[in-house]
């Protein structure tokens, strides 16, 4: 319907890619689906895209020929902090991972699992979701309950909540952790959807974090939440 289609046709995207069949492959899928794309293959590229102006969504890889993604991850979310920001990556090791998330990324898609949507993946994202592998939320787990902890003892105790969230704001940065939007989150819990948005404000103060992906990751450390 056309109601549907139109938040795509408002919605640009810069998508940064190295591999010319790839870049090729998610551009002309994003522009069929009514996406007005950018497309770069370096940090160079990229940077001169944005001086043009900021995407509404950034599509990155992490290895690339002038530098790391997570360079313009950074310069991204420091510039541009409504911008969303997404890793496409073959890099799945852990600390691609965390360093990726917490510079700024909201969502960590490894290039074997990748959806056959992508269109739909990039309106989950604007949704305010946050697209991610299920090994890559493994890692995040297994990090969390491995560091620090000497071999053959077992996993920490009662959660620590150094950050004082309210019951709610635990239910809420939950929702946040499975991807829901701001209005299923509401619906699940019985909110107004106008409240979510400062209850997530006060989840990211008492986080000290301005990222999602960095507000998941920082309470899974403190054990308030499991994926």
């Amino acid at each position: 319907m056309t109601v549907e289609k139109q938040p795509s046709q408002t919605i640009t995207i810069l998508l940064v890619e190295d591999d010319a069949p790839t870049l090729w492959r998610l551009q002309e899928a994003l522009v069929k689906a009514g996406f007005e794309v950018r497309a770069a293959a370096n940090l160079a590229e990229a940077r001169d895209s944005l001086a043009a102006g900021p995407p509404r969504v950034l599509l990155t890889d992490l290895q690339l020929p002038d530098g790391h993604g997570n360079a313009l991850i950074r310069e991204t979310r420091a510039r541009f902090p409504e911008t969303e920001i997404m890793v496409i990556s073959n890099l799945g090791d852990e600390e691609s991972v965390i360093s990726a998330i917490t510079v700024g990324a909201t969502g960590y898609l490894l290039k074997d699992a990748f959806p056959t949507d992508i269109a739909a993946t990039v309106h989950e994202l604007v949704a305010g979701h946050s697209p991610i592998s299920a090994s890559i939320a493994r890692f995040i787990v297994r990090r969390t309950q491995t560091a620090g902890e000497p071999a053959g003892e077992p996993p920490p105790g009662p959660a620590l909540n150094t950050a004082k969230l309210t019951p709610r704001e635990i239910d809420i940065l939950w929702g946040i952790a499975k991807g829901f939007s701001y209005a299923e989150i509401a619906g699940h819990l019985g909110l107004s959807r106008q409240t979510v948005p400062g209850h997530i404000k006060s989840i990211y103060r008492k986080l000290e974090v301005h990222t999602r992906g960095e507000a998941v990751f920082e309470a899974v450390q403190q054990g308030l939440i499991q994926l």
